[in-house]
C-alpha cells in the first residue's frame, strides 16, 4: 500500500496558496515514521513554512520536491493561522526540529540507527555528544558535514546505504536539502529520511531556540533575526512582506468569487 493511500494519510491531503500540505497532528506523524522505519517502507518528510510557500512560487525545483514527498508537515505559525483563515483544517504546529528530537527519542527505544548529514563537524560532534547524554542506547549508524561537492555526492549515498541506517536526517538549507533527497530518494535505502534544516545547530548547542512564548506567538522569526540580524533581517522581511501580500490578494479573490456567485 502506497503512503498515499495509507488510512492515517486518506483525505489529509490539502492545499494553501498552492502548496500542499497535511493536516496531522505530532502524534500522527510520529506514528507514521514509526511504522515506516518498523516495515522498512520508504517515507519522505518535508515541512513547509512561510518562507518555503513564498519559494515554492519562483522555484520550480523546490515546488516539485516538495509536492513529491509522502508526507508534508507545517511548520510555522503563520501558515498555520493562514491556512485555518482559509479553512483547511490544521490541528497544530509540526515543526521540524520537534520531529527530530521526537524521532531521537524513537530510535533510542526502538533500536533504529539514524544517519546524520550536514552542518559544520564540530555541530556534528556537539549533537553525537548531547545524543550520548540524552539517549545512552541510540547507535548513530554515521556522520557527514553538509560540505561536500556534487562529485562527492554518488560516493556519499553508497557510505549512506552501507551504514545500514534506518533513517536520514538532512541539515542543509532549503533548498538545497529539499534537491538532495528529490534526487536521490529513490536510491537510499533507508526507510525514513527528513530535512531538518539548522535543527543540529540548536540541538547542538550552537544557536538557541526561540523561548516558548514567542514559538507559539509565531515570533520565533524575530527571535531569529534577533540572534543574526545582519544575515537574516533583509530575507525576512521580504519573505513576510511577499506572504502577507499572497494573503491579502487570496483573500479578495475569494470574496469576489462568493460575491460573484
Amino acid at each position: 500500500m502506497a503512503w498515499r493511500e495509507n488510512e492515517l494519510l486518506k483525505g489529509r491531503r490539502y492545499e494553501f496558496l498552492g502548496a500542499p500540505l497535511h493536516c496531522l497532528s505530532m502524534e500522527e506523524t510520529m506514528e507514521l515514521i514509526d511504522s515506516a522505519m518498523a516495515t522498512k517502507r520508504a517515507l519522505h518528510h518535508v515541512v513547509i513554512n512561510v518562507a518555503k510557500v513564498v519559494g515554492m512560487l519562483s522555484n520550480a525545483d523546490l515546488r516539485s520536491d516538495v509536492c513529491g514527498a509522502d508526507l508534508i508537515n507545517v511548520d510555522g505559525m503563520g501558515v498555520v493561522w493562514g491556512a485555518r483563515l482559509f479553512g483547511v483544517p490544521v490541528p497544530e504546529r509540526v515543526s521540524g526540529v520537534d520531529v527530530m528530537e521526537r524521532l531521537f527519542g524513537l530510535c533510542a527505544e526502538r533500536g533504529y540507527r539514524p544517519f546524520l548529514l550536514g552542518a559544520e563537524q564540530s555541530v556534528l560532534e556537539a549533537v553525537q555528544r548531547r545524543l550520548h547524554v540524552d539517549y545512552p542506547s541510540l547507535v548513530v549508524a554515521g556522520m557527514r558535514d553538509g560540505y561536500f561537492k556534487a562529485d562527492e555526492e554518488s560516493a556519499l549515498i553508497s557510505e549512506i546505504n552501507a551504514s545500514g541506517a534506518d533513517c536520514l536526517l538532512v541539515a542543509m538549507p532549503t533548498p538545497k536539502k529539499e534537491r538532495f533527497l528529490g534526487a536521490y530518494r529513490a536510491q537510499l535505502s533507508c526507510s525514513f529520511v527528513m530535512g531538518v534544516g539548522g535543527s543540529f545547530d540548536v540541538y547542538g548547542g550552537k544557536v538557541a531556540r526561540a523561548p516558548l512564548t514567542l514559538q507559539q506567538n509565531g515570533m520565533e522569526w524575530a527571535y531569529r533575526v534577533w540572534q543574526e540580524p545582519r544575515r537574516l533581517w533583509r530575507r525576512y522581511l521580504t519573505t513576510n512582506a511577499r506572504f502577507c501580500w499572497l494573503m491579502f490578494r487570496e483573500t479578495v479573490l475569494r470574496r469576489f468569487m462568493r460575491a460573484a456567485n
